[in-house]
């Protein structure tokens, strides 16, 4: 029993009730459940007053518990989510019934002198930024709260949001036509759109309904889904709908199909959002309905005012992904806009991260007792409520940590993958060698493949250097020889010696136009693709020989001034090597 008694103090003390209050609560209520003693402390009133009253009609030394009430008052918590186990409440009330001087117990919540009613206080008193709200999501990202409202607070993508642009006439208008949006993670896709719906609602007496879905996971029952509500919607209060589907390009040919008839009678206006090139991701049909917008990487300056933003923002910003109050440093914002590739949801993912850290080192120092600042943060003396609110300080070195490494907008399948590898064949090709080393370095460090980068090397040594150094060609095969030899790291040394002997070769394409004129020729039938003339060719057997295979074929190594002719009659001279 005794053991029993320790155990259900311990989880009452662990709840932060006080010692006496936790063992007058287990005296009273038999010591053998926590549940039935937690109840009695918050029905119980601890007044000298009320204990007065209810002892002078009993000799009885511990108080009689109250009864329990089974319509609870809305602010006291529910209990059973502390324990480990579900406790059944008791049919039969064992407990004396009140004086009857006793209050109603509906008044309870105004005259309780509950010593645990203050507990909260002390907690937001180190805390004076406003709650969540209702219908906040506590663990929402930085980048997902600061999406702005309208197109007035987008910010970057000028060209797309001037003033006299297609989408802000379209707002003025109410007429919002169906367009793609294509661009890099992080340039404000997502944000554009729902921006354009919120200032076109705003603006004009008829509304827009915003529906998103997502490629990813959705499917053509959703679409059709989506669909019928547009129209339902339409009939009944002539609102339109804008339907907004992130990563279109997941979708397949069918799935895009569905689109086009929807599209094309007004039922819903299309909004997609895609990082690959529509051009071969997005059928030919679905573009001809739909304008495509490119988006461009931010600029280091959006991005300082995006991080400011952020900062200064107590309701949805910085503070309250930590909690208290933030500062960033001019270095570290300098830093992760110069590092993020234009990416604002990279960018604000680094900013928070390196809040949260910094917030932890004020949080460790306070529970040191370390006063006044530190490398994180420092502590501020509220004058209103005489407690000490945290302040964390975001430094150069807590955003260093947050990024990690610069943000290399890279896919080894996509838009960026030719990209590179265009400029650097173009800079090979243009005797450039620190060029052409810059854009190797960039492909190596997005994660290209070696092997990739070498057999496109063995192209260029034929294509751009040909017969002016011959060499070449050696050179780019045993480039490739040896970074399949050796794998990454070791290898990127010697991918950068080819580049650069590659792009300081002297360039000769007579090579690659002769073969790109010859197969043309071939392609069209320019000389009807006429048979081999007869002394060009084989006589194995004493038939072929009857037949005038290799008839008056001169053998050069035995007559070397004589002439004869190698091409088809048709494309007699023909040059195709110049």
């Amino acid at each position: 029993m005794m053991e029993e008694n320790e155990m259900e103090m311990e989880q009452l003390l662990s709840m932060g009730f006080p010692d006496e209050l936790a063992a007058q609560a287990l005296a009273a209520t038999g010591g053998k459940s926590t549940l039935k003693a937690t109840e009695w402390i918050l029905n119980h009133k601890s007044t000298p007053a009320a204990a007065a009253t209810t002892t002078t009609t009993t000799s009885t030394p511990p108080p009689p518990p109250p009864p329990i009430n089974n319509n609870p008052s809305p602010f006291q918590p529910k209990l059973d989510r502390f324990f480990h186990f579900h406790s059944k409440p008791s049919t039969t009330n064992n407990s004396s019934p009140p004086p009857p001087n006793a209050a109603p117990q509906q008044e309870q919540p105004q005259k309780s002198t509950n010593p645990i009613s203050k507990r909260p206080k002390l907690l937001l008193s180190k805390n004076p930024l406003p709650q969540l709200q209702q219908n906040d999501k506590p663990h929402e990202p930085l980048a997902e709260r600061m999406r702005p409202r309208t197109i007035d607070n987008v910010v970057g993508q000028d060209h797309l949001l001037g003033t006299n642009s297609l989408l802000r006439s379209a707002i003025q208008c109410n007429r919002l036509p169906s367009i793609v949006l294509w661009g890099p993670p992080g340039t404000g896709k997502t944000s554009i759109a729902k921006a354009i719906v919120n200032s076109c609602s705003s603006s004009s007496s008829c509304s827009y309904r915003f529906v998103s879905l997502s490629a990813v996971t959705s499917g053509v029952k959703d679409v059709r889904d989506a669909v019928e509500d547009a129209r339902k919607l339409r009939i009944s209060n002539s609102k339109r709908t804008v339907l907004f589907v992130d990563e279109v390009h997941r979708f397949n040919k069918s799935q895009q199909d569905s689109f086009l008839p929807v599209i094309e009678d007004g039922s819903i206006v299309f909004m997609g959002a895609t990082t690959e090139n529509p051009s071969f991701h997005l059928i030919t049909p679905l573009l001809s309905r739909c304008r495509v917008l490119t988006l461009n990487p931010l600029k280091p300056h959006h991005v300082v005012v995006l991080l400011k933003r952020a900062t200064d923002d107590l309701d949805k910003g910085l503070a309250r992904s930590v909690g208290m109050r933030v500062d960033v440093n001019e270095e570290a914002v300098e830093f992760i806009s110069a590092n993020c590739d234009g990416d604002a949801r990279v960018a604000l993912n680094a900013l928070e991260i390196a809040a949260i850290s910094a917030a932890a080192r004020v949080h460790g120092d306070q529970s040191k007792g370390v006063e006044g600042g530190t490398q994180g943060g420092n502590l501020m003396e509220n004058e209103e409520n005489g407690v000490c609110s945290l302040k964390a300080i975001v430094t150069l070195d807590y955003a260093k940590e947050a990024l990690q490494s610069k943000h290399l907008a890279y896919d080894k399948d996509g838009d960026e993958h030719y990209n590179l590898i265009s400029a650097l064949h173009k800079s090979m090709r243009g005797s450039d060698a620190d060029a052409a080393i810059y854009w190797l370095a960039r492909m190596l460090e997005g994660g290209e493949q070696p092997l990739y980068i070498a057999r496109r090397l063995i192209r260029f040594a034929s294509e751009d250097v040909g017969l002016a150094d011959p060499s070449a060609l050696n050179q780019a095969v045993a480039c490739y020889q040896a970074c399949h030899f050796l794998g990454m790291p070791e290898c990127n040394v010697i991918l950068a010696q080819c580049v650069a002997y590659l792009a300081l070769a002297p360039k000769s394409v007579s090579v690659y136009r002769a073969i790109e004129a010859a197969q043309k020729v071939v392609r069209e039938s320019v000389g009807q693709n006429e048979g081999v003339p007869l002394h060009l060719r084989n006589a194995p057997t004493k038939l072929m020989k009857e037949l005038g295979y290799a008839k008056d074929y001169i053998y050069p190594p035995d007559n070397p001034s004589a002439t004869q002719s190698y091409l088809p009659p048709s494309l007699q001279g023909y040059k195709f090597l110049d």
